[in-house]
């Protein structure tokens, strides 16, 4: 009996661990979104994670919502240097997210300051 247990447990923390790689390892798709950053914060009771958002539209009718994890400090810095400016941001968006990751299924792996299409010369 106790061996049985053993197996089932052992069973379900395997297919949870698979799970959770495929979740995170395994992107649904690449790409580069630009906006004004209207939005970074660290947020949440028990488990904080980064959060943010950029305007894609003229009337703030497209929102583009976003997290980052915790590990990207660089990216982490630059959004909060960059807030209010026009900026370019790549992404991996995940098949889902778990709650200790962010709220969003987009995650920014790289930012850029860019010059405001409305701003050319």
């Amino acid at each position: 009996m106790k061996k049985v247990l053993g197996l089932l447990l052992l069973g379900i923390i395997a297919i949870f661990g698979a799970y959770y790689a495929f979740v995170y390892f395994v992107p649904y798709s690449e790409g580069i979104r630009s906006g004004e950053l209207i939005k970074i914060s660290h947020k949440g009771v028990a488990i904080k994670t980064w959060e943010g958002e950029i305007s894609q539209g003229i009337s703030g009718a497209q929102i583009f919502e976003f997290s980052v994890l915790d590990k990207d400090q660089e990216v982490i810095q630059k959004l909060q240097d960059y807030q209010g400016q026009y900026v370019k941001l790549n992404y991996v968006e995940r098949y889902r997210t778990f709650f200790w990751l962010g709220d969003t299924k987009y995650f920014i792996t790289k930012v850029e300051k860019e010059q405001s299409p409305g701003y050319r010369n």
